[in-house]
């Protein structure tokens, strides 16, 4: 059996595949293969966090989210990261710690979501993507808990990445 590519869309595709189990059975398995994404956890001199606030066609609703975005093709993980950084927030970070990665959707997808603090912040140009509109917000740290505790932070990738920098000591 070969690969089967039922859709493509921008640098998304949807894939069906043989996949050999770990108990020996060979199955048929559709995924969503895409290109990797990062997620940058701006914080700037004092200790405060800035995210977007960003509308979100999918939902119909404003989420808080930190800047992130999609890897180009063949782009650098890195240059990715600075890029939509300045894209999204007018901003530019001369420390950066990588953080790891996050699998937000392994049940149906590949994505990898890598993860950066972001510090030494500066201003810079960015421009927005076409189908973007974000507000810039700056928050203490305890402002965004309050917002996770009364719902208005619902973005998984923020979540996960607010308790990992959390747990690591960067927040």
């Amino acid at each position: 059996m070969s690969i089967i590519k039922h859709y493509q869309w921008k640098c998304f595709r949807i894939e069906e595949q043989p996949h050999l189990l770990p108990d020996g059975r060979e199955i048929s398995y559709t995924s969503i293969k895409h290109p990797g994404a990062v997620i940058i956890i701006p914080i700037d001199s004092n200790g405060d966090l800035v995210l977007v606030h960003q509308y979100r066609p999918a939902v119909n609703q404003w989420l808080f989210e930190f800047p992130a975005g999609t890897l180009e093709a063949e782009e650098d993980i890195f240059v990715c990261a600075q890029r939509e950084l300045a894209e999204e927030t007018n901003l530019a970070a001369s420390q950066w710690q990588p953080l790891g990665h996050l699998l937000p959707v392994p049940s149906f997808c590949d994505e990898i979501q890598y993860l950066y603090v972001a510090q030494g912040l500066s201003a810079t140009q960015g421009v927005l993507d076409d189908d973007e509109i974000i507000n810039v917000v700056t928050l203490s740290v305890s402002e965004v808990e309050k917002k996770i505790v009364n719902n208005e932070i619902q973005d998984n990738k923020t979540l996960a990445a607010f308790l990992k920098a959390r747990l690591l000591g960067f927040i």
